[in-house]
């Protein structure tokens, strides 16, 4: 005699209380491997690391990596685009900002994303770029002297843009007519002074450099060395001495009497 079935309002319990299961089996699961994963990371830096020191020069080498990668020319673009497509491109991809001649800016959104028509304006130049905050360095700025009409140029708060990279500049001497180095860490009076060459030069923003030891008497030179051109950030008297009592308080012996 065959055994009787089984009632089949018994299963649903039984499957409910299943699919409650794999759903904590599957938390479980998760936690541990990334449980596993820490575990993991931390026992790959104790093999591979002996000291903080050898940790913090693999940090940095791995941030000065990064920083290369986002400042590899695009080549195809510009063999295939031209020099102006491909410098938007790269200026895009950092996060910056672009405007052709006599078109609207161009920004890429909060993801990172952003519009491929400008490629269509193969004969149209970028006349100004907002570059402020990204990553650029002296090997990035090849894609920005291939642009010849370049008026305006903002590199506020750039943290590679240093001495050197000012003194690249010179290409674009005969359009440039605003730029902004407004906040930038790395820029000192040697950098500045290496701004001589941009005769056309309208308007500068040196504000907030703290590399640059004396901000008024920069400013002061600056202003003879590019006459033309209006020079803002800094006040004549920062960082100059206040009046006679400073002035005899420095040149007093720091040995007690």
């Amino acid at each position: 005699m065959a055994a009787p079935r089984a009632p089949l309002h018994l299963v649903m319990p039984v499957w409910n209380r299943g699919t409650r299961g794999i759903r904590g089996l599957s938390r479980a699961v998760a936690l541990e491997g990334s449980q596993k994963k820490g575990r993991s990371l931390l026992q790959f830096l104790a093999d591979r690391f002996y000291d903080v020191q050898a940790l913090r020069e693999y940090l940095l080498q791995k941030q000065v990596l990064k920083v290369h990668q986002k400042n590899r020319p695009f080549t195809y673009i510009k063999e295939r685009f031209g020099p102006h497509a491909a410098g938007a491109y790269f200026i895009l991809k950092q996060g910056g900002a672009v405007k052709f001649q006599g078109k609207e800016w161009i920004r890429s959104d909060a993801h990172g994303h952003f519009s491929l028509d400008f490629l269509k304006f193969q004969a149209v130049p970028v006349e100004a770029v907002d570059a402020s905050g990204c990553a650029i360095n002296y090997q990035g700025l090849d894609s920005l002297l291939a642009l010849k009409e370049l008026q305006s140029l903002w590199l506020q708060r750039c943290p590679h843009v240093d001495d050197w990279c000012l003194g690249r500049l010179h290409p674009l001497a005969n359009s440039l007519q605003e730029l902004s180095l407004a906040g930038c860490p790395r820029i000192s009076e040697r950098g500045l002074a290496s701004l001589h060459h941009l005769r056309n030069l309208r308007r500068l923003d040196i504000s907030d450099l703290p590399a640059v030891s004396n901000p008024g008497l920069t400013r002061i030179l600056v202003e003879e060395m590019l006459p033309s051109c209006q020079v803002l950030g800094a006040d004549w008297a920062q960082g100059l001495p206040s009046g006679p009592e400073e002035q005899s308080q420095d040149r007093a012996s720091p040995i007690p009497a």
